[in-house]
């Protein structure tokens, strides 16, 4: 790991702060009725997961949740490459009247949240969408807000934010790091 990041959330913050989000989720949707989770790939996923699991605990329900892959929905497809790497979407049910809480890793400019709103239209209408990101970076481009933020941050356009998960990176932790180095969960 490069020695000039910062640790925004260690291991036990990380926790609590999920812990919250999902708070902050049953409350803003008056509980569980109709209520579905949906992670971005990859680390959405996990985090969508991890807010459900909470959930599971609280309320003794267990919540819908899916995945969007928004590869094929990036409006910037011609700078991934020849071959894009394109993971699962894995939506189900019905989303047609549910209130659909898309959950992501980092905001930052807003065109990842722009492609999973596009993809969802392919799966139905909701009666209401919302977001929940771990982290808020700025630096929008595009006018979307997340209903739940995790953590807010400023981070200077030369660094980035990277999200680290269990299930992919062998622990949970949120750092900063220059643009320049090597990164897991890179935004």
């Amino acid at each position: 790991m490069p020695s000039n990041q910062t640790t925004v959330l260690d291991p036990r913050a990380f926790d609590r702060t999920v812990k919250r989000m999902a708070d902050e989720i049953l409350e803003h949707n008056d509980g569980t009725e109709d209520l579905v989770i949906v992670g971005i790939q990859r680390r959405g996923v996990q985090l969508a997961a991890r807010i459900a699991g909470v959930i599971r605990e609280r309320e003794g329900v267990d919540v819908p949740r899916g995945a969007l892959d928004i590869t094929l929905y990036r409006d910037d497809l011609q700078t991934v490459g020849p071959r894009p790497v394109v993971g699962p979407t894995d939506l189900p049910w019905e989303l047609d009247g549910k209130r659909v809480v898309i959950v992501d890793d980092v905001l930052y400019t807003g065109r990842t949240v722009r492609a999973a709103l596009d993809e969802l239209a392919d799966f139905g209408r909701p009666a209401r969408i919302a977001l929940a990101v771990l982290v808020d970076r700025g630096g929008r481009e595009l006018p979307i807000h997340a209903d739940v933020v995790g953590k807010k941050v400023e981070v200077a356009p030369d660094h980035r934010v990277d999200v680290l998960v269990e299930e992919l990176d062998g622990r949970d932790a949120v750092i900063v790091v220059p643009n320049d180095a090597a990164g897991a969960g890179a935004a």
